[in-house]
């Protein structure tokens, strides 16, 4: 798994000056060494001022030196606790340890979601489901669960809200979309071809894009107008989609949780008809 900091300063580094540029070299090769580093020893491997480690920080996000520090410290512990790839085969490790690493995994990439998640598209989102009554969510795969339970959850508090995994199925759904309804795409990579043409099929149909996915590179967050994005921390070959859909279950959960705290009051009483005939079959 690559380090979630040095896929940061990879990508802002045609944005860096020249300067920036040899800091961010070096912390690249040698991030493990940094860590233990004051700025005056970082400056003189890198061949900058104390001044440009400063800058670089900046730069790349973080407040300041020690920021950069701790940020390289709980990737390279993240490392060691991997389970998204096909490595984790070749430690022998006890299922309560597999649960501590899972444990983990799954905790840390929900706090790095505080990085990649864009304050004001969450808000956008939110709004461009209260403006109407009809969100459709489409995932395919792994994906396909939190679109599931999404759909549940809207249903609960009043929205005719659709889901289905089957292409063809869909299709007649998006069909009859209204200009302004919502389509919220469930994607990973964001490059499914399937789940592309349907957001595509829905974008004529005057819908509005909400996507949840890793991919900030891929078809899916182009073609959408409301972008909710998760770190990518899984590798291509994964053992499974473990920690992208517990981010995606989080995001489905904060926008359910903003809508019903904007429209509660007034669906409050078929949630509660709903809850009480739940529990009659559960006694």
């Amino acid at each position: 798994m690559q380090s979630m900091m040095i896929n940061k300063i990879e990508n802002q580094m045609e944005r860096l000056t020249k300067a920036e540029k040899k800091v961010a070299q070096y912390v690249l090769n040698h991030a493990e060494l940094v860590p233990t580093m004051t700025i005056r020893e970082l400056s003189s491997h890198a061949g900058a001022s104390e001044a440009s480690v400063v800058r670089f920080c900046k730069s790349i996000g973080m407040s300041n030196f020690q920021s950069l520090k701790l940020a390289l410290v709980r990737d390279i512990t993240r490392s060691d606790m991997n389970i998204s790839d096909f490595s984790v085969i070749k430690q022998q490790d006890a299922p309560y340890e597999l649960f501590q690493k899972v444990q983990y995994h799954n905790k840390t990439a929900i706090e790095e979601m505080s990085h990649s998640l864009d304050k004001k598209e969450l808000e956008k989102a939110v709004e461009a489901i209260l403006m109407t009554r009809n969100v459709i969510f489409y995932g395919l795969g792994g994906s396909s669960v939190v679109a599931l339970d999404a759909c549940h959850k809207f249903r609960k508090i009043g929205y005719h809200s659709e889901s289905t995994t089957d292409f063809h199925m869909m299709l007649p759904v998006v069909s009859n979309m209204k200009p302004g309804e919502v389509l919220v795409a469930i994607s990973v990579t964001g490059s499914t071809k399937e789940l592309v043409e349907i957001v595509r099929f829905a974008k004529k149909k005057q819908a509005i894009i909400i996507a949840i996915t890793n991919g900030a590179k891929s078809p899916l967050y182009k073609e959408a107008d409301i972008r909710l994005c998760t770190p990518d921390i899984e590798q291509d070959f994964r053992v499974g989609s473990i920690a992208s859909r517990i981010m995606h279950l989080t995001i489905i959960d904060a926008l359910y949780v903003s809508i019903f705290n904007r429209i509660g009051e007034s669906v409050l009483d078929r949630f509660t008809e709903i809850r009480q005939e739940v529990l009659k079959y559960s006694r």
